[in-house]
C-alpha cells in the first residue's frame, strides 16, 4: 500500500466528499430503497433495481475515498524556499509555442483540477518541471506534439 502525496486542500476535499456521501447520499438511497420495497413485488420493480445499483456505486465510492484518506500523505512545503521546483510549487512559465505566460501548480494525482491549472507531478508537464530552476526551458511530449516552457518564476 503506497502513500498518496496530497496537499492539505486536496485532503480536506476528500474528507468533505466522504462526509457528504455518508451523511447525505447514503441515507437518501436507503430511504429510496425502503420506498421501492414498499411498492411490493421486487422482481419487476425498476425503482428498487435502480436504487440498489446506485447504493452499490455509493458504497464503492465510500470505500475508495476511505482508502485514499488512509493512504494520504499530506505534504505542506514552502516551495518558495526551494531553489528548484518541488511538489506544491506554483510555476509561472512562458509557453514557447504561443508566447503566453501560463501558471501551473504541481500537485498529487488526487488534487488535479485542470480548470484551476492544478496538474499532477506525474503528468508530462509535471515531470518536466520538477527539479528545474528559474530560466530553464523544459521540453515534453503532449498528444498534440512536443511543447516547451521556459520557467519564469515559482513559489
Amino acid at each position: 500500500m503506497s502513500n498518496i502525496p496530497i496537499t492539505r486542500e486536496g485532503y480536506d476535499k476528500l474528507v468533505a466528499d466522504l462526509h457528504h456521501l455518508k451523511t447525505v447520499e447514503r441515507p437518501s438511497i436507503i430511504l429510496a430503497i425502503q420506498e421501492a420495497r414498499a411498492q411490493g413485488d421486487l422482481s419487476e420493480n425498476a425503482e428498487y433495481d435502480a436504487a440498489k445499483e446506485k447504493q452499490g456505486k455509493i458504497e464503492d465510492k465510500i470505500a475508495e475515498l476511505e482508502d485514499k484518506i488512509a493512504r494520504a500523505h499530506i505534504i505542506e512545503v514552502d516551495a518558495s524556499a526551494s531553489e528548484t521546483i518541488i511538489f506544491g510549487a506554483i510555476v509561472t512559465a512562458l509557453d514557447g509555442a504561443t508566447g503566453k505566460e501560463v501558471e501551473y501548480q504541481l500537485v498529487g494525482p488526487e488534487d488535479v483540477d485542470i480548470l484551476r491549472n492544478r496538474i499532477s507531478i506525474h503528468s508530462p508537464i509535471g515531470k518536466a518541471l520538477v527539479g528545474k530552476r528559474k530560466g530553464e526551458t523544459v521540453e515534453f511530449a503532449t498528444p498534440r506534439g512536443t511543447k516547451n516552457l521556459t520557467v519564469r518564476d515559482f513559489r
